[in-house]
């Protein structure tokens, strides 16, 4: 299963948002795990992570 492209610019979507997208990567059809990742695939999952990261230190700065 391909995920969808982002709507937006990924460092834009809330962390609940880009959890969603991280977990469309590991969801096949049917609910099952999907096996393997296309080279764009990873480049994609990798650029979730990292806005992942970017979005949980934003809002660890915000409530500190």
């Amino acid at each position: 299963m391909t995920p969808s492209p982002p709507a937006r610019d990924p460092v834009r979507l809330s962390a609940a948002e880009l959890n969603e997208r991280i977990r469309a990567f590991w969801t096949g059809p049917g609910g099952h795990p999907a096996v393997g990742l296309t080279d764009a695939q990873r480049e994609e999952y990798g650029r979730l992570l990292a806005a992942l990261r970017e979005a949980e230190r934003g809002d660890v700065v915000e409530a500190a």
